[in-house]
């Protein structure tokens, strides 16, 4: 049975077609794709952009998703399903590697912490439920961002203002400096903060996608730089790597392999 609001149900269908895409994506296509008439889809992206639904990229002639579909996502993935899902294994993440570790999501262009396991005799974190902070400062926001397309980081860092709030020595300042950055966390399959946040301690993190292969969020363990050497960050690694692999398995609704 057909939609009695065609609009509406057309809305709905754009936003699903352009989160399901790697790249942004020309008007001309989705109309293609979905077989339905050029003016009706040029109104209908033009009420979203409107709203920050979706982003235009003019030099591409294309449309990509916008900063609310991100806090739409996050605002789901941030309640009930993910942190209850997340929760647990967090604690047993904490057991066996003996550091602090959190849970985080993507929120506009920060991460916002929705699980927080603290170490037993570990120092307090700033990374409480609940807190924000810049995702490019942030392991968890990094992996996050590194694993999603490029066009989707400059629209949500899409100006020197971007990178200005908040921290002044940060190693990370400008677009270029992210773009590095985000490249060799995709190279080593991890992402890496060191002292951004708070000084002399550094984290790791893996990022959790869900059935689209999208990132919705990441695991972190966060540590006194000088407790953890660097020959033994690998093992750490693995032990972040796998609690996030059955995080993604339960977002995805799959047992884990």
């Amino acid at each position: 049975m057909g939609s009695k609001v065609p609009a509406a149900d057309n809305t709905l269908r754009i936003l699903r077609l352009l989160a399901s895409r790697k790249t942004p994506t020309p008007a001309a296509m989705i109309a293609t794709i979905l077989e339905l008439p050029r003016s009706s889809v040029y109104q209908l992206l033009n009420v979203m952009l409107e709203h920050g639904f979706i982003t235009h990229y003019p030099e591409d002639k294309s449309y990509g998703l916008g900063v609310s579909s991100f806090e739409l996502s996050s605002a789901y993935t941030r309640q009930e399903p993910l942190a209850r899902l997340g929760a647990p294994l967090i604690a047993q993440l904490v057991d066996k590697v003996g550091e602090s570790a959190h849970l985080a999501v993507l929120h506009g262009s920060d991460v916002l912490y929705i699980v927080e396991e603290r170490a037993k005799g570990r120092p307090s974190l700033v990374t409480d439920v609940g807190v924000r902070l810049p995702s490019h400062l942030t392991a968890s926001g990094r992996a996050i961002l590194a694993a999603l397309p490029k066009s989707q980081v400059r629209a949500l860092y899409p100006s020197a203002a971007s990178f200005s709030e908040r921290v002044a020595e940060s190693s990370i300042s400008s677009y270029s400096q992210l773009r590095r950055e985000l490249e060799q966390s995709t190279q080593r399959g991890y992402a890496v903060e060191r002292g951004d946040v708070t000084p002399d301690f550094h984290s790791l993190a893996v990022e959790i996608r869900d059935s689209n292969d999208w990132p919705v969020a990441a695991v972190a363990v966060t540590f006194l730089a000088d407790r953890v050497p660097e020959e033994q960050r690998e093992n750490l690694v693995q032990q972040i790597r796998a609690t996030a692999s059955v995080i993604t398995s339960r977002v995805q609704g799959k047992r884990p392999a």
